[in-house]
């Protein structure tokens, strides 16, 4: 695989993630558990 091709793969692969964590976030039913899944967020930015 290329470089090139590795690069998409892994904007697409972080992309995915993201939306869903945001879905996640909208859909937590309760504000602990929003803020828990911001945090989570956060720490896997944090490593990006």
């Amino acid at each position: 695989m290329t470089s090139l091709a590795r690069a998409i793969r892994t904007h697409r692969e972080t992309a995915r993630s993201r939306r869903a964590l945001l879905d996640a976030i909208r859909g937590a039913s309760t504000q602990s558990a929003r803020d828990d899944l911001v945090m989570a967020m956060q720490r896997a930015n944090a490593r990006s």
